[in-house]
């Protein structure tokens, strides 16, 4: 029997996606390479934007046929698609589609496959087998990556209470919830003993960890037990949100030497009036005050960020503040969307989208245009300097590659060797806009116990 998932979106689809696969080779599965190898077909959606949502409808029309030839075969929907309140509308127009899951639950299905597995089996013993799927502490890699897989992604707060005006995700995936401290570091330790040597912590608002724990640990707590566990070699977290970000949180990047100094804080626009419009509760000069604050206390630092082009009302005045702020701050990375509508939302109910979708284009490209500049000059400055970098695969023309700490991806060429998971000091001899080319300047130090 064997299984296959089709993944759209962020990171904590991908993780959700990897922990539904570890459960599903618990049932006996196993992982297929093409969707018509497969008994089960999954898609797990994003909903984030029109087109990741076109996306997965145009999918699971891809696999009607496959269902329509093997009646038998499995198709479930995963995701912000589906929502934790369902979407009775889904089912309606999909009826090829046996089971439906929310974000990050994959009960669902487990349920589903255990009733097949043998229809009479004892209840308790149906329940005894789903528990054995979903069990927490050893839901994590799917047995295909386990001892090869060198980075993984470990959700920390799922759902979003914050409710900017744009977003869907509060929504799709429910309220805030911190999972507990022993939980994650549990399951980041399960990954140090499958071969994981980097761990990502991730939240819709990561920084915003405990805060729906009375009395609970925040981010910086969770960062400094995180650090403990033997194995991991770089720990990393994503996505902060510029009010959320404590003098707490700044201290354990500058003092824990396993967390990296990247921070992704997103500032969706340069503009008061725009920022008060998405509801994102703070203002271009609290924004430069956090990024001042993070590069005086870590100078090596790099910050990403996300922008949004074209939201309802935007002037062509206001884009270029937002313009001028990316210039002002040279991000390492900038992440930029169009804005897209979302049904449900407070800008979908109570806002007009009346910037056009040319004109969205354009500061899309003219944005664009100008972080490559940055990043260039950036990644330009490093050629002939020695960094150090996190192996993490090789690519189909083989070379193989990883990160710096501050988030830089780093090529090398040597074929003799296995690097995978080794940290290598790597000479920059060339450098384009996203990304850096070297040679190893030191042999692989030997991954950590």
């Amino acid at each position: 029997m064997r299984y296959y998932i089709h993944t759209f979106g962020c990171q904590m689809n991908v993780a959700d996606s990897e922990r539904l696969a570890s459960a599903l080779e618990k049932l006996g599965y196993q992982m297929a390479e093409q969707p018509e190898q497969a008994e089960v077909l999954v898609v797990n959606t994003c909903v984030v934007r029109q087109s990741a949502e076109e996306r997965a409808y145009g999918w699971l029309h891809m696999v009607r046929p496959l269902k329509e030839r093997r009646p038998d075969r499995v198709v479930a929907v995963m995701g912000c698609l589906v929502g934790v309140k369902g979407n009775e509308g889904l089912r309606r127009a999909f009826p090829w589609v046996d089971v439906f899951m929310p974000p990050a639950d994959p009960r669902p299905l487990v349920e589903f496959l255990a009733r097949r597995v043998d229809e009479g089996r004892a209840v308790a013993d149906l329940e005894r087998m789903v528990r054995y799927a979903l069990q927490d502490e050893e839901l994590v890699l799917p047995l295909s990556e386990r001892g090869r897989k060198v980075t993984a992604y470990v959700p920390v707060v799922h759902g979003c209470s914050f409710g900017c005006t744009f977003c869907i995700i509060p929504y799709r995936r429910g309220p805030e919830r911190s999972r507990p401290v022993g939980q994650v570091v549990a399951e980041v330790r399960a990954l140090a003993e499958q071969g994981v040597r980097e761990v990502t912590l991730l939240g819709q608002i990561v920084d915003r960890y405990g805060k729906d724990i009375p009395d609970g640990p925040d981010l910086a707590d969770l960062l400094q037990t995180a650090h403990e566990v033997e194995g991991i070699q770089r720990i990393r977290f994503l996505t902060s949100h510029p009010g959320f970000m404590t003098d707490r949180i700044i201290e354990a990047v500058a003092e824990l030497p396993k967390v990296c100094e990247h921070i992704e804080i997103p500032v969706q626009a340069g503009n008061d009036e725009v920022l008060a419009r998405m509801r994102r509760g703070y203002t271009v000069a609290d924004y430069r005050r956090v990024v001042e604050k993070i590069r005086c206390r870590i100078p090596n630092a790099s910050i990403a960020t996300d922008i949004i082009v074209g939201f309802c009302g935007e002037t062509e005045e206001q884009f270029m503040d937002t313009y001028r702020l990316v210039e002002e701050l040279a991000f390492d990375v900038v992440h930029i969307a169009k804005y897209s509508p979302r049904p449900g939302t407070v800008a979908w109910r109570a806002l007009a989208d009346d910037v056009p979708p040319e004109e969205k284009e354009r500061r899309f490209r003219v944005l664009e245009e100008l972080y490559e500049r940055i990043s260039r000059r950036k990644n330009e400055a490093l050629i002939g300097q020695t960094v150090e970098i996190l192996v993490e695969d090789r690519n189909e023309k083989g070379k193989w590659f990883g990160r710096t700490r501050n988030n830089k991806l780093v090529f090398f060429e040597d074929g003799d060797r296995d690097w995978r998971g080794q940290l290598v000091s790597v000479c920059i001899t060339a450098a384009g806009p996203w990304s850096l080319q070297g040679v190893p300047a030191t042999p692989p130090s030997r991954s950590a116990a």
